[in-house]
């Protein structure tokens, strides 16, 4: 049975607070885990994906790496909008999903890292 370690992200307070954000994800990681595996811990940040200094995700990281078990995220782009911060967490070895990308390799990863990082870039412009 695989073990996954979930980890939620909004970006602001307001999205937290209305916990659309959070609930859509929960419900996309309950549906993904399923009766074939276990969810063991769930962690939650109200946070910008564009920092890499997020203590929940620290958290969650030290938790997978500890029960080797899987980190899981709803979306690639709740966990990094950074190719760097993404590169480092698969160098590290911890093994993770995206609900989203449930079959997707390290060269899709890391594609699909640098658009995110490009939209965060394109977020912050418009804002």
């Amino acid at each position: 049975m695989i073990q996954y370690v979930a980890y939620f992200r909004v970006s602001t307070a307001r999205q937290g607070q209305s916990g659309l954000g959070l609930e859509a994800q929960q419900a996309a990681v309950r549906t993904f885990v399923g009766t074939e595996s276990l969810l063991i811990a769930e962690y939650t940040e109200i946070e910008s994906g564009r920092k890499n200094n997020r203590p929940q995700l620290q958290a969650a990281i030290g938790h997978a790496k500890q029960e080797a078990a899987v980190l899981l995220v709803a979306k690639l782009d709740r966990l990094a909008r950074n190719v760097a911060f993404l590169a480092t967490l698969m160098e590290s070895h911890v093994r993770f999903k995206a609900v989203d990308l449930p079959a997707a390799d390290e060269f899709t990863l890391h594609i699909l890292a640098a658009v995110a990082q490009k939209e965060a870039t394109a977020i912050a412009t418009r804002t």
